[in-house]
Parts: C-alpha cells; structure tokens; sequence
C-alpha cells in the first residue's frame, strides 16, 4: 500500500481500533486533556496580558497622537497572541506525546500485541525515554520552523503564495506530524531519528496521506485531543507497515521469504535507539 488512500485508512482504522478498545481510549484521552488545560490557562494568560507586552514593547510611542498610538498597540496585542496561539497548534502533539509517553507506549504495544506478532520494547528506563522524546521534539520543531521561515517568504509571491505555499505547508505539518506519532511505534523497534526519517522518505505518499486530515484536524484544539488516541493506534499500525510487521505476522509475507510482498525485505533498524 503506497498512495495516500491507504495512508488515510490507518488513520481511519486507528480511531475504529480505540472505539473498540474503549478503556484505551480513555487511557489516550487524559493526556490530551492535560495539555489543553495548559495550554488554555497559558492562552488566557496571554490574552489578558498581550496588551501590557505591547505597551512595553513600544515606548518610543508614549507621545504618539490618536489614532497611531492605539492602532500601533492594538495591532501589535492581536499579532502576539496569534503568534501564541499559532505555537499552541505546531507544539500540541508534540507536547502530548511527551506528556503522554508511558499512556502513549502502552497504547502502542496493545495495538501490536492486537494485531499479532511481538509488541517490541525500548528497554530503556523511562527517563531515558522522555529524553530522548524530548530531543527528538525539539530537532523535528526546528525543521518545521525553518521550513515555516521558507513558506513565509514565498508567501509574498504572487498567486504562487496563495495558493501553492499553503498547499505545501499542509503537507510540511502533515509529514512531521506522522513522524512524530509514528516515532511512539518506532522507537521502541530501536530506530533513531535519522533512521525514522530515512524510512518515512522512502514512503511519502502513504504518510502524507495519513498526516495530512490529521495535521488539517488538529488545528482545532478540542478535535485533537478526541483524535490523539486513535491517531498513535494509527500511527502504530502504519510503523507496522512501514518495518514490515504486517508481512511477518503473515507468515513473512506471501513468498514466504520474510519480504513484504513485493520483493522487499522486512526493514531492520541500522542503528539502536540508545546510540
């Protein structure tokens, strides 16, 4: 499976996995809530405190006449807290998932041990664990960020900046955001991120088309905590695939030889995690 059609199906399949798994989706539920009471209370703090950042922000225009002077600040409040909100939306998952990890990595292992074979383990102590999460959040943000510097410049470009860009950036949102999720599955097969990224290269169809109606979902708050569940179950049943699982609980594979069905051998993880 390698088109966008099939990557939209494990997302599809994933939250079908947690509806029928009630208790797990309960499990999946309470980190989501927690990081969106956060980060409610840290938006509400900005809000009510937008306009003084902005009146610090711009002495020099104490002495500004009506109507420059209001128009200057009230501008300026606006841009600080949809620069606030926008990080809310680009950090969530991310966040989540750190908040989440040992809910998130036991969700995973049940969706593996439901859908046959083994249900790997990192091995590692759990503060190993959130590092390592943690490290591998702040590299993928990063990306994301100079990739969103790049949109923002050629935002500017006529036409093209309407209607490509925002096409494009869907797709940057959508492909980190697979990776992060699929990063809960793949870690604890020992793959470190550049070993993530090598692997998710190679099958960018099937992972744009699961994280892009997930990226397109998430920019409503309350919509991805609900999701965030179904979204690792579907994220795990894609690692799956992506590693060859599948093909191996399947008695390795319609040829019998360990491939995936088309001459491919199962992916093995050059590196480990703790490297």
């Amino acid at each position: 499976m390698r088109d966008p059609g099939a990557g939209f199906s494990y997302l599809i399949n994933g939250q079908r996995w947690v509806v029928r798994h009630g208790r797990w989706l309960g499990i999946g539920l309470i980190p989501g809530l927690i990081t969106l009471v956060v980060y409610a209370g840290a938006l509400v703090a900005l809000a009510y405190g937008a306009d003084d950042l902005a009146d610090w922000a711009t002495p020099f225009a104490d002495d500004w006449s009506s109507p420059w002077l209001g128009l200057l600040r009230n501008t300026l409040t606006v841009l600080v807290f949809a620069f606030g909100l926008f990080l809310a939306v680009i950090t969530f998952t991310a966040v989540t998932l750190l908040v989440g990890q040992p809910f998130y990595e036991a969700l995973s292992e049940e969706v593996d041990r439901a859908e046959g074979g083994e249900a790997p383990e990192s091995g590692l102590p759990l503060w190993r664990e959130l590092w390592i999460s943690a490290r591998d959040s702040v590299r993928i943000l990063v990306r994301v960020a100079l990739y969103g510097v790049l949109l923002f410049a050629f935002g500017f470009v006529p036409v093209a900046g309407q209607t490509v860009v925002p096409l494009i950036g869907f797709c940057v949102t959508g492909y980190f955001l697979a990776e992060e999720l699929t990063a809960v599955a793949l870690q604890r097969r020992g793959l470190v991120l550049k070993d993530r990224l090598v692997l998710l290269r190679g099958r960018k169809l099937l992972i744009l088309g699961f994280g892009v109606p997930l990226g397109l979902a998430f920019l409503v708050p309350f919509v991805a905590v609900f999701l965030m569940p179904g979204a690792v179950a579907g994220a795990t049943l894609l690692a799956r695939e992506l590693v060859g699982d599948d093909a191996e609980s399947d008695d390795d594979g319609p040829d019998g030889d360990g491939s995936d069905g088309e001459g491919t051998p199962a992916f093995s993880p050059p590196s480990a995690l703790g490297d």
